[in-house]
């Protein structure tokens, strides 16, 4: 029987954006109604996204991204 190597325990994509978004959210010492207000979004909608509670769009995550000044692949980096 072949050796494998032990599989590790992966975030899913909802999951490292909420938690992306939560800090660089933080790091601008932003609300969620202020970025929400950025990105031209419900402030009750960024909420559930960091909550990992939403799925979100492509054209909304790019309206974080921009809201954000990242590239949108920063916002789904582990």
């Amino acid at each position: 029987m072949p050796h494998t190597a032990p599989k590790t325990q992966r975030q899913s994509a909802r999951t490292i954006l909420a938690v992306n978004l939560r800090r660089m959210r933080a790091e601008l010492a932003w609300s969620q109604e202020d970025l929400a207000a950025e990105a031209g979004l419900d402030r009750s909608f960024v909420a559930h996204v960091e909550r990992g509670a939403r799925n979100i769009s492509i054209d909304n995550l790019e309206k974080l991204a921009v809201a954000l000044a990242v590239p949108i692949a920063r916002l789904l980096e582990q």
